[in-house]
């Protein structure tokens, strides 16, 4: 006579298999409330998984503009920096430049003024060779070299390309760099080239040693100075503003970085609550599933024996 009859050979495959997906179900549940992860694999939830897929995407692309966003402020910042300093020792030249165009003013007075402006040259070219907090040029454009050379003769050259290049800061959104130097110290006086290095080299070398005509040459340099201010001003007013889209984009990053992470958490996190409760009815369920099974292996057993 056999052990167990058919019937009862199924009720015994029936119950093994609910009480092997009870402990599964357990288990789940269990390290879904340990690590705060509802996903573990991508067939749990296919559908929630596509969507965790494209929200890590995103995110990664967030953080690649976060970061453009941040060196773009910080060389926007540096470059603004600078043509504050530029505009500072423009209206200083400026006003060496009246007081050497004013004829009480004597040769030997010119001279002095010429050896500051000489200075300020100096200084202004420095200005225009600045770099960012990574060391790279700022008005060089897109070159990684010096924006400007001197040659032998003092003559001062852009050798940085005519553009910056756009940086990429938020979905759909670049920002150019900064602005090349040429647009930033090179301007047209009276339809020909020139530049805030070649009025106050020009003027500088009028004033010492002396020679006649230095009031007028200061005279004459004031329309180049101004120029040099106006552009400069200019590049100041073309940057700020920049700095400041800049600064709303970061702001507009952080709240896309909110609603991704509130996302994710709706996604892909466990509901706390629903797991416990899920788990403490597994348990009870395994708990039932295995008493009964008990009790049928005892009567089969019984009825086997007698």
């Amino acid at each position: 006579m056999p052990f167990v009859n058919s019937s009862a050979g199924t009720f015994f495959d029936r119950s093994l298999a609910q009480m092997a997906a009870l402990r599964e179900g357990i288990t789940r549940a269990q390290t879904q409330i340990a690590t705060g992860t509802r996903i573990e694999r991508g067939s749990d939830d296919p559908a929630a998984a596509a969507q965790l897929r494209a929200v890590t995407r995103r995110e990664a692309l967030s953080s690649v503009e976060g970061d453009n966003a941040a060196r773009l402020g910080q060389d926007l910042l540096s470059a603004t920096d600078e043509l504050e300093a530029v505009n500072s020792l423009l209206q200083r030249a400026r006003e060496l430049a009246v007081q050497a165009a004013n004829t009480p003013t004597g040769p030997d007075g010119r001279e002095a003024i010429g050896f500051e402006l000489r200075q300020l040259a100096e200084e202004l070219f420095s200005r225009a060779n600045g770099t960012a907090l990574t060391g790279e040029p700022l008005f060089a454009g897109l070159s990684s070299g010096t924006a400007f050379t001197r040659d032998a003769a003092g003559n001062v050259t852009y050798t940085g390309t005519p553009a910056s290049g756009a940086v990429p800061v938020a979905p759909g959104t670049a920002i150019e760099r900064g602005l090349p130097g040429n647009e930033v110290f090179e301007f047209d006086l009276n339809g020909t080239p020139s530049s805030g290095f070649a009025v106050l080299d020009t003027l500088a070398a009028a004033l010492i040693g002396g020679a006649p005509g230095g009031a007028d040459a200061a005279l004459a340099a004031l329309e180049g100075i101004d120029a040099a201010l106006d552009t400069s001003n200019r590049a100041q007013t073309i940057l700020g503003t920049r700095l400041a889209w800049v600064e709303q984009v970061q702001s507009q990053q952080a709240d896309r970085d909110i609603a991704l992470a509130e996302r994710r958490s709706r996604v892909g996190d466990t509901d706390i609550a629903e797991a416990i409760t899920r788990l403490q009815q597994s348990l009870t369920a395994l708990e039932a599933s295995q008493a009964a099974f008990a009790r049928v292996s005892e009567l089969n057993l019984f009825r086997a024996l007698g």
